[in-house]
């Protein structure tokens, strides 16, 4: 790795060189702050040439010192040089192909379009000046009084033509896309009401399901309104009339996704289960609808998923106007591709062999805990290559949108290598950290290093997309390590305590660590991790390191418009609350606490099926992931043995709700209290007061409280029941869960 480093600014010395020393045969843009160059634009250039003229005028004055004036077709005088722009394509020259070359003590700067002319200006200035954008408002531009290049032939075209990362950096900030060669929206010339997952879009099922159930899919021996029944030729009839009206609506985008609802409840009539079945993946019933929709619109684009269940490959060819959008969602992160996901790689291969019209769908972040370090970044080069490698010319990288862990720098250098996947990704995170956070950047380097490091070493962690930071306490995340990276933080601050600027950075940077902190702490992981201190005195106090990050996330989430702590809506207003709320829970005495707890129904998969996580003393967060106990398609109904009588008139138990992931708060819980664990008397019955509804909260937590006449019991039964899957709920026909944190008894 030192060698890497060492290498890498030896080229960035040489690159420096380049500007204020001679070079032999190289030309003189500007010399002793004065250029004899003129910007030369061709006869009738657009306005979008104009612009990219400007842009180039603007950096080299900010480089040289010289405003170099742009004429449109003028004949070159004798004595003068010139920069010659040019933006169209021909039969040297490819729409996405760019061209940078020295001649004589000419330069020329060549795209195949206007938007390969931009994408090469800002190649110029990058490769043979220095240049470097690291985000909205932060660039780092060298001045030299004297400009000279080398002789230069520099042709270049990118492998994956239609470039996205899914980042509000580049979607508010155009210009700031501009010099990373992204696009500026998520779905470029989609139309806007038909972007991904459109089946309910085409046929709502408050307008179809009830009167014409066989339009939708079959499960078992019923018709859900999850998906479409593709083999109904009145659907095809349905969705081709939607598809024929939006293009109507929209005549300038010539993009439409005809795609499965996200959910995998794909329809297993007898005709759809015969298509199918002969085409080897539920993919077949897909591909033959979406051909017989793109047939009729030869001139525009159909795109359709190959997603969970139809993201195996079928026998049929997608029509050439049908665009495939292969996606990676299942995929371990902690290592490539192709390493850790193999079936992906195979069925990527395979739809290569059926098509050349793939758009890669692949996935940077944790969409449920958007500042949860995610060491994934070694994983971005070898998988964008991957897709490059298998025809794939158009990539989305989806990022969270919103500001999230290191949010800066993963959107940078997945722009930079969806430009250049060979570009080496070491010299880019240096590049990056050095530039964006100054004398700090060292420190942040060694901690991207040391995480990655770390989960590289554990071969068995599955790093997922909708996973939570207490999966990694025995890992990348452990305590130790935890404390490792706070001081490696602490360092970074140290290094820029004096400049505002570098420290709302580097305070910005470390968030995801905080973050992890605190959920260790909600966790009681250790005696630095935890909740509650004992003072001197012997009273219950709040951990002061806990006050201190909460106090530090609030201030940092603000000043940085922070606003989403994961993809299901959940806020951090709402997170900060939920904390202030787990305190609260945490300081309360309770009798339950450290007490046996029997599950008489039975828990399933998360915290462990261990029912004693209900009166561990440690709380779940927003991911039911963290330290909730979960049931499957039943009811939960718990014991908890206080070990002698005692007297109580009030318990409480937390349900979480994540909908889209079909878990729910119970329709009511009821309390019931005995002395010998035979005989049960009721204590009372509290009723969901948020019942579901297609507009309930997404993400949330509501405690379950009941107060009463003060009883004496040894034994105390809790009782809740699960709420049915709905019928209009993409996971209709499936069985909900149910997750339940900490009983609180007095």
């Amino acid at each position: 790795m030192k060698f890497i480093l060492y290498h890498y600014r030896i080229l960035l010395l040489v690159a420096w060189c380049l500007l204020s020393v001679s070079c032999n045969n190289g030309i003189e843009l500007v010399d002793g702050g004065k250029s004899d160059y003129r910007i030369v634009l061709g006869e009738g250039a657009s306005e979008h040439q104009y612009k990219t003229a400007e842009e180039l005028q603007y950096y080299l004055y900010d480089i040289g010192g010289e405003r170099i004036n742009i004429v449109e077709g003028e004949p070159q005088k004798e004595g003068e040089n010139s920069i010659f722009l040019t933006g169209e394509s021909g039969k040297d020259l490819g729409e996405h192909e760019i061209h940078i070359k020295t001649l004589n003590k000419d330069l020329y700067i060549s795209g195949g379009s206007d938007k390969a002319l931009r994408n090469a200006v800002y190649e110029f200035l990058g490769r043979f000046l220095g240049c470097r954008w690291y985000a909205p408002g932060v660039e780092k531009i060298p001045t030299v009084k004297t400009v000279r290049l080398p002789t230069i032939d520099y042709r270049y075209t990118p492998d994956i033509t239609t470039r996205t990362v899914h980042s509000q950096l580049y979607y508010d900030n155009h210009d700031f896309a501009d010099k990373q060669k992204v696009t500026y929206e998520s779905f470029p010339d989609y139309v806007p009401q038909a972007r991904v997952h459109t089946f309910h879009r085409f046929m709502p099922e408050d307008k179809f399901y009830k009167t014409n159930p066989e339009y939708y899919a079959l499960r078992g021996d019923k018709r859900l309104p999850t998906q479409l029944c593709l083999t109904n030729p009145e659907v095809l009839a349905i969705v081709k009339d939607s598809v024929a009206s939006l293009f109507a609506r929209h005549p300038g985008k010539n993009v439409l996704s005809v795609s499965q609802d996200d959910n995998q409840q794909h329809c297993q009539c007898e005709n759809c289960s015969a298509v199918d079945t002969e085409e080897g993946s539920p993919s077949g019933t897909m591909i033959r609808f979406v051909n017989e929709i793109a047939k009729d619109f030869p001139e525009k684009t159909i795109s359709t998923l190959a997603y969970q269940y139809t993201r195996r490959p079928c026998k049929t060819k997608p029509l050439d106007n049908v665009l495939i959008t292969l996606c990676s969602i299942e995929c371990d992160r902690s290592a490539p591709i192709a390493e850790k996901c193999t079936e992906f790689a195979d069925d990527l291969r395979g739809w290569g062999e059926l098509t050349d019209n793939i758009r890669i769908w692949d996935y940077t972040t944790q969409f449920t805990n958007f500042l949860a370090p995610f060491p994934n970044l070694n994983t971005l080069r070898p998988n964008i290559h991957l897709f490059r490698d298998n025809n794939a010319q158009w990539v989305f990288e989806q990022h969270s949108n919103h500001p999230s862990e290191l949010f800066e720098l993963r959107s940078y250098i997945t722009a930079q290598l969806l430009w250049n996947p060979d570009r080496e990704l070491e010299e880019l995170i240096a590049d990056f950290t050095d530039g964006y956070y100054g004398e700090a950047g060292v420190y942040i380097k060694k901690y991207i290093d040391k995480i990655h490091t770390k989960i590289a070493e554990d071969k068995d962690f599955f790093l997922f997309l909708y996973g939570d930071p207490s999966e990694a306490f025995t890992s990348y995340l452990s305590p130790g390590l935890l404390l490792e990276y706070s001081e490696l933080f602490n360092k970074a601050e140290e290094e820029v305590v004096g400049k505002p600027e570098l420290l709302a950075r580097v305070k910005m940077a470390r968030l995801g660590v905080d973050y992890a902190v605190l959920e260790a702490s909600r966790k009681n992981l250790t005696d630095t991790f935890k909740l509650l201190n004992e003072s001197e005195t012997g009273k219950t106090i709040i951990n002061p390191m806990v006050t201190t990050l909460l106090d530090n996330f609030r201030e940092t989430s603000s000043t940085n418009n922070v606003v989403l702590m994961n993809e299901m809506g959940f806020t951090v207003t709402e997170y900060l609350a939920n904390y202030m709320s787990a305190l609260e829970v945490a300081a309360m005495p309770n009798k339950a606490l450290g007490k046996k707890v029997i599950s008489i129904t039975h828990p399933k998969k998360y915290a462990r099926e261990d029912p004693m996580v209900l009166t561990d003393g440690a709380l779940g967060g927003s991911s039911f992931y963290a330290n909730w106990l979960g049931y499957e398609g039943n009811d939960m109904e718990v014991v908890v043995d206080l070990g002698e009588p005692m007297d109580i008139s009030t318990i409480s138990t937390a349900f979480l709700q994540v909908t889209n992931h079909v878990v729910f708060f119970p329709t009511s819980v009821s309390f019931s209290g005995s002395m010998d664990g035979e005989e049960y008397y009721s204590l009372g019955e509290i009723q969901n007061s948020s019942p579901l509804t297609k507009e309930s909260k997404v993400n949330d937590i509501q405690y379950f409280k009941l107060d009463f006449d003060p009883q004496k019991a040894r034994y105390i039964k809790v009782k809740a029941l699960n709420t049915k899957t709905p019928y209009w709920h993409h996971a209709a026909g499936l069985p909900s869960w149910l997750f339940a944190d900490e009983i609180i008894i007095n």
